[in-house]
């Protein structure tokens, strides 16, 4: 069905104005200017991107890495890396420059000069000056030609307090030279005034999130307060100085909490009546006319007029990648004509209410222009209340044929050092060399019919699904989507969830064997770790003599279990599933308050939960099919088989999730199953019984013993019944574990099969060639995350030399910047560690530390909980304490290398070999790493935490473990016996061919 956007009244007259600008802009250059445009290698660059794919992916991938590159000859070895790749096929003239032989050869010098020149007059294509005296040059420029202007802060993540301080400051020194410098400007009547109201000739656009570094929806009021703070001294200075100030908007996770901060600010009593500030809409959301409509009636509400910008929106291709890759709705529409549709539908809406608000209309498209004008003509919209909007150096002939035709253009003007700036000129040129760009289109002469058409939208199937379709085609599992806390509605349930297990706290949960929850002879308070004065939960710890009835009830369980259809046994598991995402906010609150993990990480932690009882279901499915190896007249399967019982003794640090996948993966493959977690975490592991009970694991099928490691789970790893243990803990345990599993008991007729997760001391790699942006979140994220408790956590990070200091610097104002504090506090970061000894022993690792190593950064942490502030050790040696013994706490080893090379012979050089990163845009250098960097999971440009099920199955080797890594497509073979039945089925001499007639 085809939905026609409506045929107005304005239609006629769009299409005379689109003609008539689209005639100006498409006049005849003179012969000479097009012969200087095809000799310009950046207008070469910008061609040849346009029309090779592979090229453009490559070219603009070695544009991101060149503000890295500190030589000719390190550019030149990455323009052969880049553009030398399989993928690409090069025009003869790039082919010609990139063969040399050496990067050092002047050939290769020759080419590095070519290709960083061209990038250069790129950027300074779209980013208006490095300097405040380049801008204000650039802004009298464009002042002479009749334009207003608005100035944009270019600069590198905001990802400290300093640089959200920083970023406040120049915003003021910037406001301050624009107003002084403007005294000079001759008023022209065109942009400086309307309807005989001045308008202010000086005007900054400013991101929200760039005030706080820890800007979060998840933490609002923490988020509004420390960005309000700031934002009233900069709108105090502007109306000082008489400059305008405008929001632009950025990532659709920040739109809604955006809107809240400047709706609540800008009613403030001190603020109500300015009129000299404005807001954003982008046009490529699907929310986006909602926000319009709630923005226009508070706007009434508010009774003074102020700006909104309406942009197509700048960040499609990472929206559309972060929703597939979370399982989220899509918050943007699918194809550009959706788009452009719906920018002419709010375009209509802000000049039909043009009393209450100015419209600013950003866009290089001459019919959204076309169509803005037309309506604003036939509504006589007041000059005020409205102009048009382009990005410095893209609309440029557009821009000059408005102001010709007498409309106010104002000229949307980055600014700052052109290396920061490269993020701004990839998402620039991605936006002119797009297939559906108007300027592209304009470029190859389209038929003017198809370029000034109506938008017409194709209704778009499950568009407010999940996209699954962005995912590659093998990955057929789906798993659960994270709960996302931009949606206020989410967080209000989270809170309700707070104060109903709060309600909760402190009752007893007693174990459950053969079906019946009983008493015991001993119990043990958990605590909550963030104030150790509030009980969770009383646990009954099991004797061991209540661990031999579970182990007999396990046994007379088994044989009904193990006839029991894999496909039964599956949908029980998936029933549990859907249990976990009904209590998911529950569960969520239970893992924060008993094991002191922040809110967004309980949260994944359940989804991880939800993903095993699914993926397995999947798994034992696909796996009793067999394989048949059938040969005329014999049949030949290959089957599993349960093993018998298993016992499964789960660690505190993932309490429901490694719990949940190791217990599951016995049950579903038809082991009946004792689950032994670890005492600090017993209250969740109650929680995970109830969810399997109500699902219909039968009795005996799967019990819940807790009890004390050293007694019942060394009864119940030596008892000659045990079939396979499966354990996730310490290094020392773990060993222990292995070697009694392997002595034979009395009556034992089999040997034990033993699946254990042992930590690691796991390393970030930090090339030369990093975006050290991302680098430094990822590195803080990573080692500081739940405390550094996660078995994949980072403690050491390994940095090339040239690269090191900048990267500690940064390291360290980025880790001072975090908030310690209660797990439940939204704002949290950096929570407890588990308990006192764990407290205790991370006290003597830092000790050692000092004696081994400089100290870098040592947060004080609160004292009512077993709370440990991050540390950073700097200069450590590669086999110091702190660099090959696992800590598990938030300590940070920070290790210099003079080379790559050196980089993965540190890496490799421990005990270990669970998780490893690696920060690099050095092609050859991630291709080595994936060979030679020896970790179960590696990953690359991104932290090295947060495996997903089905996605990064889980599982380390050498000291880290043994055993098939855990959500992956060989875990439930370890819990499972393999036969292989051969029939002759021939009768004398007689059996059926397939095939035969």
């Amino acid at each position: 069905m085809v939905l026609q956007v409506q045929t107005s009244t304005y239609e006629a007259k769009t299409q005379e104005i689109a003609k008539q600008l689209l005639a100006a802009t498409q006049e005849n250059r003179s012969f000479f200017s097009s012969l200087r445009d095809q000799m310009r290698w950046d207008d070469k660059l910008l061609a040849w991107a346009m029309s090779n794919p592979g090229l453009r992916v490559q070219l603009f991938r070695f544009i991101d890495t060149l503000p890295a590159l500190h030589s000719k000859s390190e550019i030149a070895s990455h323009l052969q890396e880049y553009l030398g790749d399989e993928s690409v096929e090069l025009p003869a003239a790039l082919k010609g420059m990139l063969n040399f032989a050496n990067p050092d050869s002047m050939p290769g010098q020759v080419a590095a000069t070519t290709v960083g020149t061209a990038v250069e007059t790129l950027a300074h294509k779209y980013i208006s000056g490095e300097n405040i005296k380049q801008v204000i040059k650039t802004v009298e420029r464009l002042r002479k030609e009749k334009m207003a202007f608005t100035i944009d802060l270019l600069g590198e993540a905001v990802i400290t307090e300093a640089e959200a301080q920083s970023y406040l400051e120049r915003y003021l020194e910037l406001i301050q030279q624009l107003v002084e410098a403007s005294k000079n400007w001759a008023a022209i009547p065109a942009i400086d005034e309307a309807d005989g109201e001045a308008i202010p000739k000086v005007q900054v656009s400013v991101k929200l999130t760039a005030f706080y570094s820890q800007f979060d929806p998840l933490d609002a009021k923490g988020s509004e307060e420390r960005v309000s703070d700031r934002i009233r001294i900069l709108l105090r200075r502007a109306k000082e100085l008489g400059a305008a100030v405008h929001f632009d908007m950025e990532q659709y996770a920040y739109k809604n909490i955006t809107l809240s901060i400047l709706k609540k600010l800008l009613l403030e009593e001190e603020f109500r009546q300015r009129t000299d500030i404005g807001m954003t809409i982008q046009a490529y959301l699907r929310d986006s006319e909602q926000d319009t409509l709630d923005l226009i009636s508070w706007l009434k509400q508010r009774g003074y007029p102020l700006t909104i910008r309406l942009v197509k929106g700048a960040y499609w291709d990472q929206e559309t990648i972060k929703a597939a890759q979370k399982h989220w709705k899509q918050p943007v529409y699918n194809d550009k004509v959706a788009t452009d549709a719906n920018f002419e539908t709010i375009t209509q809406l802000l000049l039909e209410n043009h009393q209450y608000v100015y419209s600013a209309i950003g866009s290089h498209n001459v019919r959204s222009h076309s169509r803005a004008i037309a309506i604003a003509e036939s509504l006589n919209v007041p000059r005020r209340r409205f102009e048009l909007q382009v990005l410095y150096g893209m609309g440029d002939k557009v821009a000059k044929a408005l102001v010709d035709k007498g409309y106010r253009v104002r000229v949307y003007c980055p600014y700052g050092e052109l290396l920061p700036g490269m993020a701004y000129l990839i998402r620039r040129l991605l936006e002119n060399t797009a297939n559906s760009s108007f300027l592209r289109q304009n470029l190859e002469n389209r038929p003017i019919e198809e370029l000034l058409a109506a938008p017409i939208v194709k209704e778009e199937k499950n568009s407010l699904t999940p996209n699954s379709s962005l995912l590659t085609p093998n990955s057929h599992f789906l798993g659960a989507a994270d709960t996302d806390y931009a949606d206020e509605e989410v967080r209000m349930k989270a809170t309700q969830a707070f104060q109903n297990v709060r309600q909760q706290l402190g009752k007893t949960y007693l174990p459950l064997i053969n079906g019946e929850y009983v008493n015991t002879p001993e119990f043990v308070d958990s605590l909550n770790p963030s104030n150790f004065s509030k009980v969770i939960g009383k646990v009954g710890l099991i004797s061991v003599e209540q661990a031999e009835q579970a182990m007999q009830a396990a046994k007379a369980a088994f044989p009904g279990w193990k006839k029991t259809p894999a496909k039964q046994r599956a949908d029980i598991l998936r029933k549990a599933g859907d249990l976990m995402e009904e209590r998911r906010a529950e569960l969520s609150v239970w893992i924060v308050l008993e094991v002191g993990k922040p809110v967004k990480e309980a949260d994944g932690e359940v989804s991880e939960a939800i993903d095993f009882c699914r993926y397995y279901a999947d798994e034992i499915e696909r796996l009793d099919e067999g394989v048949n190896y059938d040969i005329p007249g014999e049949t030949n399967h290959y089957i599993y088989q349960p093993r018998g019982i298993a016992v499964v003794i789960s660690p505190w640090n993932f309490p429901l999730a490694i719990a949940c996948g190791m217990t599951v993966a016995a049950l579903v493959s038809g082991n009946c199953t004792l689950l032994k977690p670890a005492e600090t975490s017993s209250v969740i592991a109650a929680k995970l019984t109830e969810i399997l009970v109500d699902a219909g694991f039968p009795k005996g099928v799967f019990q819940y013993v807790p009890g004390k490691g050293s007694q019942v789970g060394a009864y119940l790893v030596n008892h000659p019944d045990t079939h396979v243990i499966a354990f996730t803990g310490s290094q020392e345990v773990g060993c222990r574990i292995y070697a009694e599993a392997a002595t034979l008991k009395p009556g034992q007729k089999h040997m034990k099969r033993v699946i254990a997760e042992m930590g690691g001391k796991n390393a970030i790699i930090v090339d030369e060639s990093a975006d050290l942006d991302q680098a430094v979140v990822g590195v803080v994220q990573s080692a500081f995350g739940y405390s550094g408790q996660k078995c994949s956590a980072a403690s050491r990070v390994i940095v090339l030399q040239p690269i090191y200091d900048a990267f500690v610097q940064r390291l360290v104002e980025a880790t001072k910047s975090l908030n310690i504090g209660e797990a439940e506090l939204p704002s949290t970061q950096v929570g407890p560690v588990i308990d006192a000894n764990a407290r205790d022993r991370i006290r003597e690792y830092i000790e050692k530390g000092k004696a081994e190593a400089q100290l870098a950064l040592e947060l004080p942490a609160p004292e009512q909980g077993y709370f440990i502030g991050p540390v950073i050790f700097s200069e450590v040696s590669p086999n110091a304490v702190i660099s090959q013994e696992e800590i598990f706490g938030p300590v940070l080893a920070v290790i210099r290398v003079k080379d790559f090379q050196e980089a993965l012979a540190v890496a490799n050089g421990t005990n270990y070999a669970l998780t490893g990163g690696l920060y690099s845009r050095t092609p050859s250098h991630i291709q080595q790493a994936q060979t030679e960097f020896e970790v179960g999971n590696l990953y690359i440009n991104r932290n090295i935490t947060g495996a997903i099920v089905g996605r990064q199955p889980f599982g380390g080797f050498k000291l880290s473990g043994v055993g098939s890594k855990a959500g992956g497509p060989d875990y439930l073979l370890q819990f499972l016996e393999p036969r292989a039945v051969t029939e002759n089925i021939q009768r004398q001499g007689f059996a059926p061919i397939e095939g035969a007639d």
